[in-house]
């Protein structure tokens, strides 16, 4: 033990100065164990009631001497083999039932770092299982699993924990977002009353003790009548005191035993709720009189609460994602409206009923250009002029959510009865616009554990809060406010806020009109495709950066690098080619084996389902098929002359996509000696990116992998597959000759689409950027074909594209907003989306000359 002790990270503490005399101070730790804090195998800090109970040796002698001299072999070196395992910050590491001393009782221990010092907890075994065996939390979490809700779930948890520990009360405390927490969950002996739906204020569970509750998950206190045993020496050489923030036996304050004394409470656990990195809540336990639990069970407490934890946000993620789908259906009935045309005005109710099933609401008011539309219960137009006003003044890209709009407004609480809280979505810059939804006033009646006030009064260090003397039912009577718009509906909310700016800036007829409304949106579309491209040259960054180290040379390198830009590329080009809808996993396949393993492309079988990647796992997956083909021609069966790779599709019971591929009849296949950026692609980057499975196997006869890709990454299957670029039908296979005229006000765009004409077959392309040149290029020479860009900068391409009709030219028009603007519906042509792909520019011309 001594040589895993010096390879710590502690420095060694100077013995000559310890202080011996033991300081007494409030706390310490709670005194059913001992604690031992040691620099090296020095102990430089101990706590105990008795320790020579423990240890065979006086407690004035323990300070400065080596606790593997008081040990038998076995328990030092149980103690060194978990020592080796505090690899990460907050890490504890447990041993149970361990004898320390021959003939000696077992004990349990827990072994953390804290600071310089090494940390060693014991306590007298309470004996039952070990914490190592899971058979007895597995039917807790199967129990768990048959919960429809997080309310059921939150029941069924707290009652698991009480058969499981026997505490007498045991609560699922929920905190709000203003800190006060609610029991939501109870299971209590029949002669305790019931605290269940009771609220209790912020300051019960100050901040400093919910941070400790994310760093230390289980805390107990099985006696709360006990006195605490002061750490002695109190400071260490450097004038700190040890910090026990991840101590199992550290006591608690003396506020805290007054409060659960208050509540007839004889000994207390908690175990933490945690959900994303915060603190959602506590599991409470509490019991009338002390009780201590085995060690081991404390374990299987601290492993239930972190599954129950994982299970709830799963749970209401589940919530979350039934809401999503309700907000997908009224974005396509939003759109469906849209479609229709005609005045706003009158589809407005229309409107407002899709935004209803998405949101619950009682009003709805609609501000555009100074109008004001309204529908169901809402203020008078003066006062939504002055709701209008106050929004005006806070950020014009985030909703704005209240229960209480007087909070805020103190004249809206004379029509609170209309509207008591409201929801805002922002729609526009200058001038502003929103989407306003009201909710009415609901009177209601919020019960306490007592008083939510705490009296502040005087104790021995001067004024302090006192803890809470009464937990009597106390109830407030809550007026002027409305239903309170949950986490999920202002997420809802955010989601659709695009959603009707688009509804917002289609809503006029008028060409001006909607030139300001296409000048808007383009100012949205900017913003995120600043966010998109900074995305994508991250994620091109990393694979420079990662693949710098496995090129021989500069070649290798760029060699390297441009295919795996060249596959991002390709499967982009997929997905934003059907307006970044599901990509077709075939298509993806032969795409990758044309493009890279060009003649022995035929040489690869795809089995099963045409299985649709939904957009956002599609770039993921293309990179692992990539680096798989890139592989077997590299190393394995498509590197000689008679090898073939086979890949099988299945969706199995959950709907997730297994992928097998298997390589036969190449050169024989060992596992590589080490791991290279492509490597590390093909195997962490599912289980990383989508959360799915991969396993390879190198097997003399070819490399297999077993690849699963979760069920929300799948979006069903294609019957009807035709291999990228194969469409049937002359569409496909049409070209262009002759002269080519492109309108576009970019010139890398423009450059991007005159290449693609080029390879096309258009012997001249003429690339102009506004409507004079445009117009002067077909006075000198009339085009065959015409690609015209719709928007160009301050004009449009509208005066070109009425000469080529004249002149009876076939043109495609091409656009990079979601729609393009009126004019382009009296021309029977095809409308490109950008950016630009060379199969949907062949179609988009084939179409046209046959038009």
């Amino acid at each position: 033990m001594n040589e895993v002790l010096e390879k710590q990270a502690v420095p060694d503490a100077d013995l000559t100065n310890c202080d011996r005399e033991p300081i007494h101070i409030p706390g310490g730790i709670q005194p059913f164990g001992v604690l031992v804090a040691m620099s090296s195998d020095w102990i430089v800090a101990a706590a105990s009631r008795n320790v020579s109970d423990v240890l065979p040796v006086a407690h004035e002698d323990l300070i400065g001497s080596r606790l593997s001299d008081y040990l038998i072999g076995e328990a030092a070196e149980a103690i060194a083999d978990r020592m080796r395992q505090l690899g990460f910050p907050d890490a504890v590491e447990r041993v149970f039932q361990q004898r320390l001393i021959e003939g000696g009782r077992p004990y349990d221990m827990a072994i953390h770092v804290s600071g310089s010092r090494i940390v060693i907890e014991m306590e007298p075994s309470q004996g039952g299982r070990t914490g190592h065996d899971a058979s007895r939390i597995r039917p807790l979490i199967d129990r768990l699993n048959r919960a429809r809700t997080p309310v059921e779930m939150c029941d069924i948890g707290a009652r698991q924990v009480q058969l499981l520990t026997g505490f007498s009360r045991v609560m699922i405390y929920k905190f709000a977002e203003d800190g006060a927490g609610e029991v939501v969950a109870e299971a209590r002996a029949d002669h305790l009353e019931p605290f269940l739906n009771l609220r209790y204020p912020a300051t019960d569970i100050p901040k400093q003790a919910r941070a400790l509750y994310l760093r230390n998950l289980l805390r107990i206190m099985p006696d709360v009548s006990l006195t605490p045993v002061p750490v002695e020496p109190y400071l260490d050489p450097d004038g700190k005191p040890l910090d026990l923030s991840l101590s199992t036996l550290r006591a608690v304050s003396p506020v805290h035993i007054e409060y659960l004394r208050n509540m007839g409470v004889g000994a207390s656990m908690s175990i933490s709720i945690i959900q994303r990195g915060k603190l959602w809540g506590l599991i409470a336990c509490h019991h009338d009189k002390a009780r201590v639990l085995p060690y081991s069970t404390r374990t299987l407490c601290e492993l239930f609460g972190q599954f129950f934890s994982y299970a709830l946000e799963q749970k209401e993620a589940d919530l979350e994602r039934v809401l999503a789908e309700r907000t997908r259906a009224s974005h396509q009935a939003l759109s469906m409206i849209l479609a229709e045309g005609g005045d706003f005005s009158e589809n407005f109710d229309q409107f407002a009923k899709h935004l209803g099933s998405v949101i619950p609401f009682d009003g709805l008011a609609l501000s555009l250009d100074g109008e004001i539309q309204t529908s169901g219960s809402k203020p008078a137009e003066d006062d939504i002029r002055a709701i209008i006003r106050f929004l005006n003044r806070g950020s014009a890209s985030e909703i704005f959510a209240t229960d209480h709009l007087a909070g805020h407004l103190p004249e809206a609480e004379r029509y609170a009865d209309r509207a008591a809280g409201i929801l805002a979505l922002p729609i526009s810059r200058t001038p502003r616009d929103h989407l306003i939804l009201f909710r009415q006033e609901v009177a209601r009646t919020v019960t306490w554990a007592g008083r939510p006030d705490k009296a502040v009064e005087e104790g021995p260090s001067g004024p302090r809060l006192s803890p809470r003397k009464s937990f009597a039912a106390w109830q407030e009577a809550v007026a002027g406010r409305s239903e309170p718009w949950s986490a999920a509906e202002r997420a809802a909310a955010e989601d659709l806020r695009v959603t009707m700016l688009e509804v917002i800036l289609r809503l006029s007829d008028e060409a001006a009109r909607e030139r300001k409304a296409a000048q808007e949106r383009q100012e949205l579309l900017i913003a995120e495709l600043n966010h998109r491209v900074r995305n994508i040259l991250n994620l091109i960054r990393g694979l420079v950066s990662q693949s710098r180290g496995n090129a021989e040379t500069p070649e290798d390198f760029m060699d390297t690098v441009g295919h795996r830009i060249q596959a991002l590329a390709r499967a982009h080009d997929q997905v934003t080619e059907k307006q970044w809808q599901a990509g077709s996993l075939c298509d993806l396949i032969e795409t990758e084996a044309k493009a890279y393993c060009d003649e022995k492309s035929d040489r690869v079988e795809v089995r099963g389902p045409d299985v649709l990647i939904e957009p956002l796992a599609f770039t993921t997956v293309s990179l692992v098929i990539h680096e798989l083909l890139t592989n077997a021609m590299k190393y394995g069966s498509l590197s000689d002359s008679r090898g073939s790779v086979q890949i099988d599709l299945a969706l199995n019971e959950t709907g997730a996509l297994v992928l097998e591929w298997q390589e036969r009849n190449g050169p024989p296949v060992q596992a590589p000696k080490r791991r290279g950026f492509g490597s590390t692609i093909i195997e962490r980057s599912i289980p990383f990116d989508l959360k799915g499975q991969a396993e390879l196997t190198y097997e003399l006869s070819g490399l297999r992998g077993r690849f699963v890709i979760p069920a929300g990454c799948v979006a069903g299957t294609r019957q009807d597959r035709a291999g990228p670029g194969d469409a049937a039908g002359p569409a496909a296979e049409a070209g262009l000759h002759g002269r080519v005229l492109i309108v576009e006000d970019n010139m890398i765009i423009g450059l991007d689409a005159e290449m693609m004409a080029q390879d096309l077959g258009g012997e001249e392309v003429v690339l102009t950027s506004s409507v004079g040149d445009a117009l002067s290029a077909i006075e000198t020479e009339r085009p065959d074909f015409a690609l015209l860009d719709v928007n160009l900068g301050s004009e449009t391409s509208q005066p070109v594209a009425e000469r080529l009709e004249q002149d009876g030219v076939p043109f495609v028009f091409a656009t990079g907003y979601g729609e393009a603007d009126s004019f382009t519906s009296e021309f029977d042509v095809p409308i490109l989306r950008k950016p630009y792909v060379v199969d949907a520019v062949r179609k988009a011309f084939a179409e046209a000359q046959r038009a």
